[in-house]
């Protein structure tokens, strides 16, 4: 099954392009959520909340939605995944509050963090066993066999990655789930993914995990309403191919 949904859902710029005009911003989610079956929570890594803003995001969306989080940068980036249990417990015990909504939860590397696998063995394992676990990371030193086999052992998934249409990362299947981030297309207007582009991350999830699992895919183009455009795109591109995909927002406003 394919689950599409969009990175965030408070952009101002959405009004009119998903939320209606006069919509107030307090039912924003609950709007997003009649329509996607699923959110990526960015603002977690700038700013963790308090779990109960994670109990209220619970009672705002209907059983059925799932909300995957972004982990709070103090362990990727402050940390730089040193000492990993107490900011690791932190994260799960707030992100605990969302219940049965609660997906995948996310750690997006910094672009400068050179490959560990003795430190990211140590961050995975202080993760719950019932909690999906993905990892971004975004320097090239980490595509190597000792890395993939430390998410395949802790059933971690490598965060396929897209930006300009290409993939940035390899497309290895690590755990029996996939995640992918859609950065930015250069279609028209800025920064649209061109149908080409969509369908050929179809190909490649169709590919590599089949219609079994579920693969995660997140639009993170938010300007002007482009991600809700292609995540719209995209999973009517996958029903009209047979693919498993959940539900999207099939018109404006």
């Amino acid at each position: 099954m394919i689950v599409v949904g969009t990175s965030g859902w408070q952009y101002r710029d959405w009004r009119g392009r998903l939320y209606p005009s006069g919509t107030p911003q307090r039912r924003w989610l609950a709007h997003y959520a009649e329509r996607f079956a699923t959110v990526e929570i960015n603002s977690a890594f700038y700013r963790l909340p308090d779990r109960s803003t994670f109990v209220r995001w619970r009672d705002e969306t209907p059983d059925d939605f799932c909300a995957a989080v972004k982990v709070s940068r103090f362990l990727t980036h402050v940390r730089r995944l040193r000492e990993p249990a107490e900011p690791v417990a932190r994260f799960i015990d707030r992100a605990r509050g969302l219940g049965t909504r609660l997906g995948p939860v996310l750690l997006q590397l910094p672009p400068n963090l050179r490959a560990d696998p003795d430190a990211l063995a140590a961050v995975l394992g202080e993760f719950p066993r019932d909690v999906r676990v993905v990892v971004e990371p975004r320097h090239e030193s980490w595509w190597v066999p000792p890395i993939r086999r430390t998410l395949e052992r802790y059933r971690a998934a490598l965060c396929w990655s897209d930006r300009a249409g290409r993939p940035l990362t390899p497309l290895w299947r690590t755990a029996d789930f996939g995640y992918l981030r859609m950065h930015e297309g250069r279609a028209q207007p800025r920064p649209r993914y061109g149908r080409q582009a969509l369908r050929s991350w179809l190909d490649r999830i169709a590919a590599t995990y089949g219609d079994g699992p579920d693969v995660f895919v997140y639009f993170n183009n938010d300007p002007g309403g482009a991600a809700v455009c292609d995540a719209r795109a995209v999973a009517g591109a996958a029903r009209r191919r047979g693919q498993p995909v959940t539900r999207a927002a099939d018109r404006e406003g």
